[in-house]
């Protein structure tokens, strides 16, 4: 059974989407506020964040910006408000989908289901092409124009988490807790891993954020 935060302080609105999507045999938690949904994500996992944009205490920019630093959960806005610039902004904050109330409870299931369809993650190959170089997940080893290149196991798992997570941004701090469970280094160490990959396989596909992290992310 797939998990819905949903996050709107209207009372009935909220009501209305929860007996719903219950009837559809989806599990929904429900939040009242920006606070409140922001400690219920920090504490569970969902499958899709239905997510107002005016809310008390934290608004839903405020929150989704939040669930972005640690998530690519797919989140679906629900607003009163339709005008371009809060689409835009939307869409600038990483929103996937936007809907305008009042809306069509049908309509906003067929949402629901597109995002969890695209969300689907497809497992990382264990063998991954990246122009002339080539990396063996389950075998930890690499080459570049068929030549072997020595990659430590925590740079080559640097690699497969960036590309779990294609087109996202990950902090330092995210990376260091999901590649060490305890004694992590310093964070720094991570710009030497992501300095060592780039050079040894020629990867321009990681893209530095400027302050914060690193992305996967080809360009065209």
């Amino acid at each position: 059974m797939k998990k819905i935060l949903l996050v709107e302080d209207d009372k009935e609105t909220r009501d209305g989407v929860y007996e719903f999507l219950k009837e559809r045999r989806y599990h929904v938690v429900c939040a009242i506020d920006g606070e409140e949904a922001l400690n219920l994500f920090e504490n569970d996992r969902f499958d899709i964040v239905l997510l107002d944009i005016m809310l008390p205490k934290a608004n839903g920019f405020v929150v989704l910006n939040h669930i972005r630093k640690k998530s690519n959960v797919p989140v679906l806005m629900l607003t009163a408000m339709n005008d371009e610039y809060t689409q835009i902004m939307s869409f600038d904050e990483q929103a996937d989908d936007y809907i305008t109330k009042p809306f069509s409870l049908l309509l906003l299931e067929k949402r629901i289901e597109a995002l969890l369809r695209r969300s689907a993650v497809s497992p990382t190959p264990t063998l991954w092409k990246y122009k002339q170089s080539e990396v063996d997940f389950q075998g930890y080893s690499a080459t570049h124009k068929n030549e072997k290149v020595d990659l430590k196991p925590k740079e080559i798992l640097l690699l497969k988490l960036l590309l779990e997570h294609s087109g996202q941004m990950l902090t330092r701090n995210q990376i260091l807790d999901h590649l060490w469970s305890d004694d992590a280094p310093m964070d720094r160490v991570i710009d030497v891993y992501i300095k060592n990959l780039r050079k040894k396989l020629q990867l321009d596909c990681i893209i530095t954020v400027k302050g914060i992290g690193y992305k996967f992310e080809v360009t065209k």
